[in-house]
C-alpha cells in the first residue's frame, strides 16, 4: 500500500472509533476494540490521537477497591462543536443551540407579529440569533451547521416559492441572508418535515420508521418519514395534501373559529383554545365544532394513511395540547376510512418540535460531512 493508502486507512479506523464512541457511554480501549473489530493496540493509539486532536476526552478512573489500576475510559467530546436549530413561525422565532450529542445548551425566543413583512421578520431573526449566540458565550464560528424551519414547501434553493402564509416570504432568500453571518452550511426546511424528524428522534414516534406527522393548528400540514428517511419530494412539497381542497384541511379550523358562543373579542388564533376549553366543560356547541373539525382532519389524514400505510400517525402542532379531545374521535374516523388504522399518538414535544427537528437535521449534516469526508473535513474541533 502507498503512503496515501495507509494514511486513509488510519483515518478510516479513527472514524470507526469516533462512531463507536458517539453511541456509547465512557468506554475502555478493550471495549472499543470489541465494538470496532480493530486490534487493542491500534485502538489504544487511535484513542490517544483523538484526545490530542480534540475529538475525545479521557474519563479518569475513580476510586475503587478493585485490585490493580482501573482501565482508562474515553468519551466522545460532544462540546467539540455546536449546531443551531431555528423555527421561524408565524408568531415567534425560536432558536436552540445544541452540542454534537444533541443536548440543548441554550434557548432563545422572540415574539413576532403574524402580519410582519419580510424585512421585519428578518430583523427579528437577526436579533434572536445575535442574542442566542451572545448569551451562550459563542460566536458564529462556533456553529458547525444551521437549519432553519419555515412555513410552506421549501425548494432546493431554500425558498418557499410555491406558497407560505408568512407575508411576502416567497421573495426571501434565507440561505443567502444567513451566509453573511455563518460560514458553515445553512439548510432551510419545511416546519412540518422538521417536526416529524423531531418526533422520531426524541418524541412520540421514536420507535417507528414509518410515520405521518400531522401539524394541526390554524393551518394543517404533514411531514412524512418512510423507511426511516424524511421524504421531501421532488420539489419539496411532499405531504402538502392540504392543497387539495377535497380533503378539507384548508377549511377545517374554521369550524372552531365559527363556533357559536365564541366571544367577539376573541381573535381567530385564540378561538380554538376557547372552543377546546368549552368542549371540556361540556358545551354542546363547542363539542359539535370539535367533532366537525376532527371529521375534516380525518379526510386528509386517511388519504396519507392509505397511500403510505404508516406505523404511527403523530398528532402535533398547537392543537396537540387538546389531544385529549381529538385522538379518540380521530381514530374512530380513520376506522371508517382506512383499510388499516395505524397507532395515533399525541406529540410529546409541543412548541419546540420544529426547532428540535432543525437540530437533528443539522447534526445529520455534520455526520454526513464527517463520515463521508473524514476527520480532516472542515468540521474539525476547535480547542
Amino acid at each position: 500500500m502507498s503512503g496515501t493508502d495507509l494514511a486513509r486507512l488510519r483515518e478510516l479506523n479513527s472514524l470507526t472509533v469516533v462512531r463507536a464512541l458517539r453511541d456509547q457511554p465512557p468506554t475502555t480501549v478493550t471495549e472499543l476494540a470489541n465494538l470496532t473489530g480493530l486490534s487493542r493496540p491500534a485502538v489504544d493509539v487511535i484513542a490517544q490521537g483523538l484526545v490530542s486532536s480534540g475529538w475525545a476526552t479521557v474519563v479518569e478512573p475513580g476510586g475503587s477497591s478493585t485490585v490493580g489500576r482501573p482501565a482508562r475510559r474515553y468519551r466522545f467530546r460532544a462540546t467539540a462543536g455546536h449546531v443551531l436549530g431555528v423555527d421561524v413561525g408565524g408568531h415567534k422565532i425560536l432558536a436552540l443551540i445544541a452540542d454534537l450529542d444533541g443536548n440543548v445548551v441554550h434557548t432563545s425566543r422572540i415574539a413576532v407579529a403574524a402580519d410582519a413583512d419580510p424585512a421585519e421578520r428578518l430583523a427579528k431573526l437577526d436579533q434572536i440569533l445575535a442574542t442566542c449566540l451572545r448569551d451562550a458565550g459563542m460566536t458564529a464560528q462556533d456553529i458547525w451547521a444551521v437549519t432553519v424551519g419555515v412555513t410552506g414547501p421549501v425548494d432546493a434553493t431554500g425558498r418557499t416559492t410555491l406558497f407560505t402564509p408568512l407575508p411576502g416570504w416567497q421573495t426571501v432568500d434565507l440561505p443567502t441572508h444567513l451566509s453573511g453571518r455563518f460560514t458553515c452550511p445553512v439548510v432551510v426546511e419545511n416546519d412540518c418535515k422538521l417536526a416529524a424528524l423531531a418526533e422520531r428522534w426524541r418524541g412520540a414516534a421514536n420507535d417507528a420508521n414509518d410515520i405521518v406527522f400531522v401539524l394541526a393548528g390554524m393551518r394543517t400540514g404533514a411531514g412524512l418519514i418512510i423507511d426511516g428517511v424524511l421524504r421531501r419530494g421532488y420539489g419539496g412539497a411532499a405531504g402538502e395534501i392540504g392543497a387539495l381542497k377535497a380533503v378539507k384541511w384548508l377549511a377545517a379550523p374554521s369550524h372552531l373559529q365559527r363556533c357559536p358562543g365564541v366571544p367577539p373579542t376573541v381573535s381567530d388564533d385564540d378561538a380554538a383554545a376557547w372552543v377546546f376549553t368549552a368542549a371540556r366543560d361540556g358545551n354542546r356547541d363547542a363539542r359539535t365544532a370539535v367533532g366537525r373539525y376532527v371529521k375534516d382532519l380525518a379526510v386528509g389524514t386517511a388519504a396519507l394513511v392509505l397511500a403510505l400505510d404508516p406505523q404511527v400517525v403523530v398528532f402535533g402542532g398547537g392543537f396537540s395540547r387538546s389531544a385529549d379531545l381529538v385522538l379518540d374521535p380521530l381514530r374512530r374516523e380513520l376506522e371508517k376510512l382506512c383499510l388499516r388504522v395505524p397507532e395515533v399518538r399525541a406529540s410529546t414535544l409541543g412548541a419546540d418540535s420544529v426547532a428540535l427537528g432543525a437540530l437533528r437535521l443539522a447534526l445529520n449534516e455534520i455526520d454526513q460531512r464527517l463520515f463521508a469526508d473524514g476527520l480532516s473535513a472542515p468540521v474539525a474541533p476547535r480547542r
